[in-house]
């Protein structure tokens, strides 16, 4: 990690984690090229990809023109994460979490981490977590299915001591849990979650100190709004992107460097991505 800035040193010691340097945005986009993209993607591929991938490749394509947020607090310290990673949320039920049955097994989250988010082509991500997704929800995964029980057997006033514990070992004294089955950074640099799918127009969602991810983003719900279209006012699918990320980590200047190239992406993927 480069030198500090003295505001930086600052903010390493201001805060516990995170109680709380959360920050908020929100962008209102237009997502019609985005999604006129992502249909003949899926058209030439033969793969379902969705606003959720497109978002979790802009977004890190952004952090790695800003590495310096691509980093976890640790003792006061910034540490630099190796690679590029999103956490993509998954609801694992057949059902949608929003028609909960009383008396039926609510519907549980989770996710999956694609590693290198910000170097492998959509159609790769969009396949990771769709299969990794259909493992977890069959009763699958391994790794998943191991952490479950462990959680299982635990009383519920000990999870949150246990994870804490846990990320102490991992993240702030360096030791490699993955032969109890704790894989090391489950969670990656962003976490990407839609809340647009249970219905819901924008939200943010709050940092969590258990997975050491500085930035989570979220997806409202896709809508038609009024839009200006070659100089023209015109009806245009647009979602709104809340953003909380942790002011120990990054700043305002920051978050508008990564903005710069996410909105790029995403206003025209077929020029930053291809095919």
């Amino acid at each position: 990690m480069k030198r500090l800035s003295t505001w930086r040193r600052v903010a390493l010691t201001a805060w516990d984690a995170p109680r709380n340097p959360t920050a908020h945005g929100m962008l209102d986009i237009d997502v019609e090229n985005a999604l006129e993209y992502l249909s003949e993607l899926e058209k030439r591929s033969g793969v379902r990809v969705s606003l959720t991938h497109l978002v979790g490749k802009a977004f890190t394509m952004g952090m790695a023109d800003v590495p310096e947020t691509n980093a976890y607090v640790s003792r006061g310290r910034l540490i630099a994460r190796k690679t590029i990673d999103a956490f993509f949320q998954v609801s694992f039920s057949d059902r949608d979490a929003a028609d909960e049955i009383p008396g039926e097994k609510p519907a549980d989250l989770g996710g999956v981490k694609v590693v290198e988010t910000n170097e492998k082509p959509l159609v790769q991500i969009a396949r990771e977590v769709r299969e990794r997704a259909t493992r977890i929800r069959e009763g699958n995964d391994l790794e998943t299915k191991n952490n479950a029980r462990s959680l299982a057997r635990m009383p519920a006033s000990f999870i949150g001591t246990a994870i804490r514990v846990g990320g102490f070992l991992s993240y702030d004294l360096g030791l490699d849990l993955s032969v109890i089955g704790i894989p090391f950074d489950a969670y990656g640099s962003v976490m990407i979650t839609n809340v647009g799918v249970f219905g819901l127009p924008s939200a943010i969602a709050p940092l969590s100190e258990l997975s050491r991810v500085p930035i989570v983003v979220t997806i409202g719900a896709l809508r038609t709004a009024p839009g200006v279209f070659e100089g023209v006012v015109v009806p245009r699918k647009q979602v709104t992107v809340g953003v909380a990320f942790d002011h120990r980590v990054m700043d305002g200047s920051h978050a508008g460097r990564i903005a710069k190239r996410f909105l790029a992406v995403l206003a025209d993927p077929e020029r930053t991505l291809g095919y």
